[in-house]
């Protein structure tokens, strides 16, 4: 019987859905920035997988599932531009000028220390796409040969970083721009950083959301001429 279930795509659906809600519910018990949903979910699904002695690929029967939400989830960031379109419009050379900056030193620097460490290629294009969403994260990194699983935890690594501490690095460089502050969130730590934004204010949001997708884009564009 336990057998039968394992091996139906509900069962990887399932685990995914009770881990996410089992996230989110200890967020708000807790009220901190570390208890992302995200994060809370991934460690209690490989504790399950790791207990059980359940294969990754038998999970995976449904947990890719939700991997095939990721191409909507990924256009559905043109809403977002959509939507602030009018603070773009009038902030659109400051906003390109802030992404390309960002976009430019987050693939220089993964460059920089992978050349410097010695590392393979593959750990390379795995990680350029730390500072995207994880939607647009997985493409380029299958796209260039790199490991979606390392581009994932990039991915998480810097948007919980930007999440936790970008107040406190607003406040040590002395960002009190909004406009500008919402864009070094955006561009640096994606959505997980846009939670946050939103948090801090309502311009800093909106302008963290635009980066979000611009950012995206310019690193789409950028990394097919990388590695």
């Amino acid at each position: 019987m336990i057998d039968t279930l394992l091996s139906t795509p509900l069962f990887g659906l399932t685990l995914t859905c009770v881990c996410w809600c089992a996230g989110i519910w200890l967020q708000k018990k807790t009220g901190w920035e570390l208890c992302n949903p995200l994060l809370i979910a991934v460690a209690l699904i490989l504790c399950v997988l790791s207990v059980c002695n359940i294969p990754y690929e038998t999970y995976n029967e449904g947990g890719q599932l939700i991997t095939l939400l990721l191409g909507p989830a990924t256009a559905v960031l043109a809403l977002n531009i959509y939507r602030q379109r009018a603070l773009l419009k009038e902030y659109f050379l400051p906003v390109l000028i802030g992404c390309l900056a960002g976009v430019l030193s987050s693939l220089g620097i993964i460059l920089l220390l992978c050349k410097l460490f010695t590392l393979p290629d593959v750990l390379a294009v795995s990680l350029l796409p730390k500072s995207v969403t994880t939607a647009i994260a997985i493409g380029i990194a299958e796209s260039r040969g790199g490991v979606a699983g390392i581009a994932i935890a990039g991915v998480t690594v810097a948007g919980l970083t930007g999440m936790v501490f970008s107040p406190l690095f607003a406040k040590l460089f002395h960002i009190q721009d909004p406009i500008a502050e919402g864009l070094a969130i955006g561009a640096s730590s994606h959505a997980l950083g846009t939670t946050k934004a939103m948090k801090i204010g309502s311009v800093q949001g909106a302008m963290s959301s635009i980066a979000l997708c611009v950012c995206g884009i310019i690193t789409s564009l950028i990394t097919l001429f990388l590695v």
